[in-house]
C-alpha cells in the first residue's frame, strides 16, 4: 500500500505506518551520517545544544553528490544504517521519529524504535539519481568541514521510501525472508 506523508513526522503518522508500505515523503528532513552522528551524541553527553531540533525529524543516511546547475542536490543514495547503530538509540531517545537508510539494524536500535514510536525507512540503493531528484532544496546546517557528510536540511517532494521496521518491530527484512522461504515448501 502505498502512503503519502508529510514532515513532521509525529507519533500519529508513525503508527499509521507499517512494514512493507511504500511511502512518499515531502516536507523538510535532515541528512547526517556517522561522523555527523558521533558529533551529536558528543554534544548530547555535553549537555550542549544540538545544531537542529530532532524532535518528530526524519534522519536521512546520504552522503550526496554535488549538485548539477539547477538542481537542489546530486545523487542521493541511501548508505549502509549500521555504522549509525551506537547513536541512534540516544536521537530516538530525544524524540527523533525517523531514520533512512539501507541494511539491517541493531537489537538495540529496534528496541528503541519500539520504545519510542519511531519508523525506520529504506530507500533504495542503486536509485541514487532518482532520489534526487526528490530534493527541491539543500542547505548544509552544520558541520561543513564534512563535506558530503555534512547535515544538510533538505526539503523533499515525494521521496520514494518503504517502511522497513515499523513502530511494533515488524521487520520486514525477517518478513520478506519468511515468506520467501516458506514459498519454497
Amino acid at each position: 500500500m502505498e502512503k503519502k506523508i508529510t514532515t513532521p513526522l509525529t507519533a500519529d503518522k508513525v503508527k499509521d505506518l507499517k512494514a512493507g508500505d511504500s511511502v512518499l515523503i515531502s516536507g523538510v528532513i535532515y541528512t547526517a551520517r556517522d561522523a555527523a552522528h558521533k558529533r551529536l551524541v558528543d554534544l548530547l553527553d555535553k549537555g550542549e545544544k544540538l545544531p537542529l531540533e530532532v524532535k518528530d525529524q526524519v534522519i536521512y543516511y546520504v552522503g550526496p553528490t554535488p549538485a548539477k546547475p539547477g538542481k537542489a542536490l546530486g545523487s542521493a543514495g541511501p548508505t549502509t544504517s549500521y555504522r549509525m547503530d551506537p547513536y541512534a538509540p540516544r536521537l530516538l531517545d530525544i524524540g527523533l521519529k525517523g531514520m533512512i537508510g539501507k541494511g539491517l539494524r541493531s537489537p538495540e536500535v529496534i528496541d528503541a524504535i519500539k520504545r519510542n514510536c519511531c519508523v525506520y525507512f529504506a530507500a533504495i540503493g542503486g536509485a541514487a539519481a532518482l532520489i534526487g531528484k526528490s530534493v527541491k532544496e539543500a542547505e548544509v546546517i552544520a558541520y561543513d568541514d564534512l563535506g558530503a557528510e555534512a547535515i544538510r536540511r533538505l526539503v523533499v517532494e515525494d521521496l520514494p521510501v518503504v517502511v522497513v521496521i515499523d513502530c511494533e518491530g515488524n521487520n520486514l527484512y525477517e518478513i520478506g525472508q519468511k515468506q520467501y522461504l516458506d514459498s519454497l515448501k
